[in-house]
């Protein structure tokens, strides 16, 4: 097509030529020194441009040998810049295909590329990745000293803010890997406000305030990534709740534990499980008042919560009994008439009215939990246990004897 469209243009140019020029009687006179030469007009308008060519053609050719030199040197720059891409890719494919040694070779390969190079032709940037590249492998292979070396040579070659996060992040994560969350915590605090509530960042930093055992900080990284959607919605709450447990238990006595509560964020202290687990932990410091306020709130709309969650509440509120006041028992005895089949309501209410005394009605709710064997080991166990007491109370040394053996059966 190209030569079709060659070969219309020739025909037009000798159609303008003929009808231009065939007519054309013009005469052009050169003078030299006495000399007179008389051409036609066309003939030196041909070699006008003839000559302007052949002349246009010298410039060209004389330019093109004296820049040899200049052209064959920026050939071999780019040859060398060609080979150091070559090598960086060769590196990345080799990374992800975890053959990490060969990884580095091909890092370091390129290295040696780039380095030949001048100054003035140095991508500090590729530099600075290729150091990442090559200190990634040897982290992989643990090979800490020179991971270390590389590390320190990205972060004095990057230019850009980017090279220079990825670099503290990659850092850190692998400050994490050899269990050092102190160094962890210190580079993601080196990190800008905008680039540290990133969702990397944030994970990062979760992983490492658990490693460092500080669940309350833990907490609230992990609070900030589900704002930011870093887990779904269920493994955002299991992972919250299991940080709140890690922090109740974390508690060494009465006093730390109300200052951890009161550092629980609201959500979690409208949690029925984190406020159980609280109240467990208030009974082993005999802080039961302070547990059965924590419960509290959730007994006077039991209707509202799920057959886990009264079980959790439950089996708390027999642990934080001592010293029940007596508007326990309405509460108690309302949320079983709202659930009349529900065995730990029923457990916690026999429990109550033990602790106030009222050893008969104990006793008919007890009996009704130990038969049942849905119910967990420990539960039934308990309620025989208190069974016992009561049949001490009352004289029965039988009935005692028994409820002793029907506890110490249970497995």
């Amino acid at each position: 097509m190209r030569g079709v469209i060659w070969l219309f243009l020739l025909f037009a140019v000798a159609v303008v030529a003929a009808l231009t020029l065939g007519n054309n009687d013009g005469l052009v006179s050169l003078y030299w020194r006495g000399w007179r030469l008389d051409v036609s007009l066309n003939l030196f308008l041909i070699a006008l441009v003839i000559g302007c060519g052949a002349l246009l053609t010298a410039v060209r050719a004389i330019n093109a040998l004296v820049t040899l030199p200049g052209r064959a040197r920026e050939w071999r720059l780019a040859q060398r810049e060609k080979g150091a891409q070559a090598a960086l890719r060769e590196a990345l494919g080799e990374y992800f295909g975890a053959r990490y040694s060969r990884a580095q070779k091909a890092a370091l390969r390129a290295l040696s590329i780039q380095g030949a190079l001048p100054d003035e032709r140095r991508d500090a940037d590729f530099l600075a990745l290729v150091h990442l590249l090559a200190a990634n492998s040897a982290h992989r292979l643990q090979d800490r000293r020179r991971r270390d070396e590389q590390l320190s040579l990205a972060l004095s070659n990057a230019r850009s803010a980017a090279m220079e996060e990825g670099a503290r992040l990659l850092a850190a994560e692998w400050a994490i890997d050899d269990r050092d969350a102190a160094r962890a915590l210190g580079l993601l605090a080196e990190l800008g406000p905008g680039v540290a509530r990133r969702t990397q960042a944030l994970r990062l930093k979760l992983q490492a305030t658990r490693l460092d055992k500080h669940p309350l900080e833990a907490l609230r990284t992990a609070r900030l990534l589900a704002k930011h959607q870093g887990f779904s919605k269920a493994a955002a709450q299991g992972l919250l709740r299991a940080l709140a447990f890690e922090a109740v238990e974390a508690a060494r006595d009465a006093d730390q534990l109300r200052v951890v509560w009161q550092q629980l964020d609201t959500a979690d202290r409208r949690d029925p499980l984190v406020a159980a687990r609280a109240a467990q932990r208030a009974a082993v410091f005999s802080a039961h008042d302070d547990g059965r306020g924590w419960l509290r709130p959730f007994w006077d709309d039991i209707a509202a919560l799920a057959a886990d969650e009264r079980a959790a509440l439950a089996e708390a509120l027999v642990l934080v009994m001592p010293g029940l006041g007596p508007e326990w028992l309405q509460r108690l005895e309302s949320a079983v008439q709202q659930f009349p089949r529900d065995r730990h309501l029923a457990y916690a209410l026999g429990h109550a009215l033990a602790e106030r005394q009222l050893w008969g009605k104990a006793r008919l709710a007890l009996e009704q939990v130990t038969d049942d064997h849905n119910l967990p080991t420990a539960t039934r166990r308990r309620s025989w246990l208190t069974l016992a007491q009561l049949a001490e109370n009352d004289g029965d040394l039988d009935r005692r004897a028994r409820c002793f053996e029907a506890a110490a059966v249970l497995q």
